[in-house]
C-alpha cells in the first residue's frame, strides 16, 4: 500500500505534470471533460467517489455509473466524482512518484471521500479492485479500516454472489442503485451528525466504524458481510450462513425501483476515443424470456418499460448536450419492448437526415420483424447482431431458447437482402450435456447462413461468429451444473477453428479457456475464495480481463497457498440439496423455481415467455406492495391470479423433488 502523506489536489496536479507525457493516452488521467461536474468541496456534506476498476476507455461508458453520478450530483448536499484504474504504465509511475489514486474532477485522493462506490459488473475486476484500494492508500481488507477511512460500497451484477469479495468490501448493494444510494448517503450523514451534534459527549474511541455499518445493514438491499458467518461441512460444501449480530436480515433481498427514473442526458464527453462513444438510453429493464444460462435475465426481473415519449425526449436532450452521432437504445431484449416498432419509427422521423447511427442491441431472432429491419436500415452501421446461442433443437430446448433453424436462415437472408453486408452471430459452447455433434452444428449453421447471404449479395456477404464458453452463474437454473473440462473446451474450439476458419468471409472469435475458468470459480465461489483473490493479486495478477495483465499461474499458486482445489468450484456437479454460498442473498426468484426449471431442462421442456404465462418464480409476491403502490403498464408481468394454479399443477405433474426456498 502507498504510504504517502495526504496530498492536496494542487500537489497531485504538480506531480502529474512530471509524468503524464510519459504514458499512453494521457487524456485518461486529466479530467475536465464536457458535462463533468465539479462542486465546491466545502459546501457539501457528503463526498462520493464512483470507481470503475478498469481503464477509462471502458469505464467512462458504464451505464450504471452514469446513472449514479447523475443521481448524486442532483443533490445539493452531496457530490459525486469519478476514478478509473490506471493502465500498467501509469500505475508504475504513480507508485514511483507516490501519487495516490485520485478523482478526475477535483484531483483529490480517494481517501478524502466519505463513500467509495465500486462497480463490479463482472468477476474479472476483483483483483483490480484490490489494486485500486492499495493505490489509494486505503487498507485492502475491510477489518483493517477504521472511522478515518471511506466506506467501501460495491454494486453490480456480480454482487449477487458477493462472498469472494466479502473481506474487502464494507457493504454490498444487492440489486438496483437509484434509490439505495440516497439511503446510504442519508445514513452516512446521520452518522456524522450523531458524532458531532449528540446531546451528550460522545466517547469517540468507542464510536467505532461498526456502528455505521450496522445502520447500513438495516437498509433493504444492503449486505454487510462482516455481520454474517459461514459454516462448512466435511466435504467442503456449505452447511449454512447466519447473522452474527441482531437487527440484520437473515436473507438480503435485492433492491429495485418500481418505475425507472428519468435517464441521465448530460453524458460525459471523453477527451479520447473510447469503447462506446455514444448516447445510450435504457428503454426497459428486465427480461421475461427465461433463458436458463442468463444471469442478467434472472436477476433483473421484473420487466419495467419507459414510454416512447420519455425515450425520445431523453435521446434528443442527450444528443444536444453531447454532440454524439450514435444512439443506443438499451435493454436485455430490445425487440421485446412493447412499443419497439413505434419507437424505431419515431426515432427515424425525429433524427432523419442527421446521419445519426441508431443501435438496437439484443434483438431476438424470432421477434425480429421485416418491418423493424426496414425501419432500422437507414441507420445501419455495417453489422446486424443476432444470438442463437446454440445450433441444435435439443440444445435450444435445454437452454430454453428454442428457435428453428429455418427461422434463423430466413431472418438472416432478409437481413442480407435489405442491405447489411455483415451479420454477427453469437453462440455459446459448454452448455449442459452438449456433445461434439452439437458443436459441429454451430459450424454447419454458420456455413448455411453465409451461403444464403451469397445467394443474395454475392461475395460481399460476411459473417462474424463469436463463441463464448458457458459459465454457470448464481441465481440461475444452471447454478447446479458443472463446467466443461479444459480438454472438452479445447476439443470443441479446435473443431470450430477447423470448420470455420477455412472461409475468409467468416471471422471467428473464441474465449480463452483460462478466462472462462477464472470467471467460473469466482462466480460460484465461497468466502474461502477471498484469500485466493488476495494472494493472486499479491502474486501480480491484475487486469484479469486483459492478456497483458492476467497471470493464470498466479491464480494457480494462490489456490495452492490456501489448500483449495479450483476444480471444486468449476468441474463439480452440485448436489440437489446443496447450500450455496449466496444462500443469504436473493434476487427474489425462488430457489425452488430455479430447481424446477433446471429439472425441466433435463427433459428438454420449454417454458414460454412469462409475460404470457406466470410460472410463479417469486417476483410478484415479493414486490406485491410495490406493484400496488405503483400501478400502470410500466410493469410487464401478468396478473398472478389465473396462471398460478395451472402452472402449479403442471409442475407437480413432473414429479420433481422439492428443495428449500
Amino acid at each position: 500500500m502507498l504510504t504517502h502523506q495526504r496530498l492536496t489536489p494542487a500537489q497531485i496536479e504538480s506531480r502529474l505534470d512530471r509524468i503524464l507525457l510519459k504514458v499512453q493516452k494521457p487524456g485518461r488521467y486529466v479530467g475536465g471533460e464536457l458535462n463533468s461536474i465539479t462542486k465546491d468541496w466545502d459546501k457539501v456534506a457528503t463526498k462520493v467517489a464512483f470507481v470503475f476498476p478498469d481503464i477509462y476507455d471502458i469505464g467512462v461508458s458504464n451505464v450504471g455509473l452514469k446513472i449514479l453520478y447523475d443521481q448524486v450530483n442532483q443533490r445539493e448536499d452531496a457530490l459525486a466524482e469519478r476514478a478509473y484504474a490506471p493502465w500498467l504504465d501509469m500505475e508504475a509511475l504513480m507508485r514511483e512518484h507516490e501519487i495516490p489514486l485520485y478523482t478526475l474532477e477535483s484531483k483529490r485522493p480517494l481517501a478524502d471521500f466519505d463513500i467509495i462506490g465500486v462497480s463490479l459488473p463482472y468477476e474479472t475486476l476483483y483483483t483490480n479492485t484490490l489494486n485500486i484500494l492499495d493505490l489509494a492508500g486505503i487498507p485492502v481488507r475491510s477489518d483493517e479500516r477504521d472511522e478515518t477511512h471511506p466506506i467501501i460500497v460495491a454494486g453490480g451484477h456480480s454482487t449477487m454472489n458477493p462472498e469472494p469479495m466479502h473481506a474487502f468490501i464494507d457493504a454490498f448493494v444487492v440489486g438496483e442503485g437509484e434509490e439505495v444510494i440516497h439511503d446510504i448517503i442519508n445514513t452516512v450523514q446521520s452518522f456524522k451528525r450523531l458524532k458531532v451534534e449528540g446531546s451528550k459527549p460522545v466517547n469517540l474511541p468507542t464510536f467505532k466504524r461498526e456502528t455505521l455499518l450496522k445502520e447500513l445493514a438495516k437498509i433493504q438491499g444492503v449486505y454487510v458481510p462482516r455481520f454474517y458467518e459461514a459454516y462448512y461441512l466435511e466435504d467442503g460444501t456449505l452447511s449454512h450462513i447466519e447473522p452474527t449480530v441482531p437487527d440484520v436480515p437473515k436473507i438480503v433481498t435485492k433492491r429495485i425501483v418500481p418505475v425507472l427514473p428519468p435517464p441521465p442526458t448530460k453524458f460525459i464527453v471523453p477527451n479520447i476515443d473510447i469503447v462506446h462513444n455514444r448516447v445510450s438510453v435504457e428503454i426497459m429493464r428486465g427480461c421475461t424470456r427465461g433463458c436458463r444460462f442468463c444471469h442478467a435475465g434472472m436477476i433483473t426481473r421484473p420487466v419495467r418499460e419507459r414510454t416512447v415519449e420519455e425515450v425520445l425526449q431523453a435521446a434528443e436532450e442527450a444528443i444536444r448536450n453531447t454532440g454524439f452521432e450514435e444512439l443506443a437504445l438499451l435493454s436485455l431484449s430490445s425487440s421485446d419492448y412493447t412499443h419497439v416498432l413505434e419507437l424505431v419509427t419515431r426515432v427515424g422521423e425525429k433524427f432523419g437526415g442527421t446521419h445519426l447511427k441508431i443501435g438496437l442491441p439484443s434483438l431476438r431472432i424470432e421477434s425480429v420483424s421485416i418491418d423493424l429491419m426496414e425501419k432500422l436500415k437507414d441507420s445501419r452501421s455495417g453489422g446486424f447482431t443476432l444470438a442463437p446461442e446454440a445450433a441444435t433443437e435439443r440444445m435450444r430446448r435445454i437452454i430454453n431458447k428454442f428457435i428453428p433453424d429455418e427461422d434463423i436462415i430466413n431472418t438472416t437472408r432478409e437481413i442480407y437482402r435489405r442491405g447489411w453486408t455483415t451479420i454477427k452471430l453469437y453462440f455459446m459452447i459448454g452448455h449442459p450435456s452438449e456433445t461434439l455433434e452439437d458443436v459441429q452444428a454451430i459450424a454447419d449453421l454458420c456455413n448455411r447462413v453465409l451461403a444464403e447471404g451469397r445467394k443474395v449479395i454475392g461475395m460481399k456477404a460476411k459473417l462474424n461468429v463469436g463463441v463464448s464458453t458457458f459459465v454457470p452463474k448464481s441465481q440461475t437454473p444452471f447454478q447446479w451444473v458443472s463446467c466443461d473440462t479444459p480438454e472438452q473446451i479445447r476439443a470443441k474450439q479446435s473443431l470450430l477453428r477447423r470448420e470455420l476458419m477455412r472461409d475468409r468471409s467468416i471471422k471467428l472469435s473464441l474465449t480463452k479457456a483460462e478466462d472462462s475458468f477464472l470467471e467460473a470459480w469466482l462466480s460460484r465461489g465461497d468466502r474461502r475464495m477471498a484469500d485466493v483473490v488476495y494472494s493472486a493479486w499479491k502474486n501480480g495478477s491484475k487486469f484479469d480481463a486483459w492478456q497483458e495483465g492476467q497471470k493464470y499461474e498466479a491464480w494457480m499458486q494462490a489456490f495452492e497457498e490456501h489448500w483449495l482445489d479450483p476444480l471444486f468450484y468449476t468441474h463439480r456437479q452440485r448436489r440437489t440439496d446443496e447450500v450455496f454460498p449466496w444462500e443469504h442473498i436473493t434476487a427474489a426468484v425462488r430457489k425452488n423455481f430455479l430447481f424446477q426449471d433446471f429439472r425441466a431442462s433435463l427433459e428438454g421442456e420449454i417454458r414460454v415467455d412469462c409475460r404470457l404465462n406466470c410460472f410463479a418464480c417469486g417476483i410478484l409476491p415479493t414486490f406485491a406492495n410495490m406493484r400496488r403502490e405503483n400501478p400502470g403498464d410500466v410493469w410487464k408481468c401478468p396478473d398472478v391470479k389465473s396462471p398460478l394454479s395451472t402452472n402449479t399443477a403442471a409442475m407437480s405433474s413432473l414429479k420433481l423433488p422439492v428443495v428449500g426456498d
